[in-house]
């Protein structure tokens, strides 16, 4: 398969969004963990790992799109 410009800046873009998603959820599940939020740890434990594999996603998609990048020069 070969990946154009715009396939590679759209998984770029995708990457930068889900970064900025869920570093501000992340953010935001700190502070009320931290204001001392009463949930059960079943909750915090799923929220952390629903981010650290969205940011392993955005990961991969932001490496997929800057070598799809380099590749159509």
């Amino acid at each position: 398969m070969k990946f154009e410009r715009r396939h590679a800046w759209l998984l770029i873009g995708v990457a930068l969004w889900n970064f900025f998603i869920w570093a501000t959820f992340a953010k935001n599940l700190a502070a009320a963990h931290s204001a001392g939020e009463d949930r059960a740890t079943g909750y915090w434990v799923a929220h952390c790992v629903l981010i650290v594999v969205n940011v392993v996603l955005g990961v991969v998609l932001g490496r997929l799109g800057l070598k799809a990048l380099r590749a159509a020069r």
